[in-house]
């Protein structure tokens, strides 16, 4: 395929690359920058594109990459090391956020919320927020396993719902 050609056939995939980059990104910045990164990188490697090769097909792909290298790019940097003397940081007391008193309120809300359930919810959700699997809360309430899922699905929805505001 000629250049002109290859250029041509990018320039018409724009579109379609910049819907794709937003579904990925669900941010309109971070597409265009998805964008312009995998056109560049199109262009760059135009010598090792194949004829026979769904020019789409290869094209995307190179965005999908890009877009998880990025990724677990973001995900390493976040990660801290403690490489302190006997791991300081890491035994320090993580901020609950319970000792501000907006913390405590949310707390209490939370608290409050769950507790206005009925048995039925309130307590596997409750047994599934203390760490116990979904197995033994079946086991100790003597219920089916799915109906322990659902009953546990179910209440954090309807927490979600009830406490809509704080996500805001």
């Amino acid at each position: 395929m000629s250049s002109k050609n290859f250029q041509t056939k990018l320039l018409d995939l724009q579109s379609n690359l910049l819907n794709f980059a937003y579904m990925l990104t669900s941010n309109r910045d971070d597409a265009y920058d998805l964008l312009q990164d995998t056109t560049l990188k199109v262009l760059d490697n135009e010598d090792k594109y194949v004829d026979n090769v769904n020019f789409k097909g290869w094209v995307f792909t190179i965005m999908r990459n890009i877009f998880i290298n990025n990724y677990r790019k973001v995900v390493r940097s976040a990660t801290i090391i403690d490489q302190t003397e006997d791991l300081y940081h890491l035994n320090l007391p993580q901020d609950s956020g319970i000792d501000n008193p907006e913390g405590s309120f949310a707390a209490q809300e939370i608290t409050a919320a769950i507790n206005s359930f009925s048995d039925d919810y309130r307590i596997p959700f409750s047994m599934h927020v203390a760490g116990y699997k979904y197995n033994e809360i079946a086991e100790k309430m003597n219920l089916p396993l799915g109906t322990v899922k659902s009953r546990i699905f179910f209440a954090r929805q309807r927490l979600q719902t009830m406490l809509a505001d704080y996500n805001n």
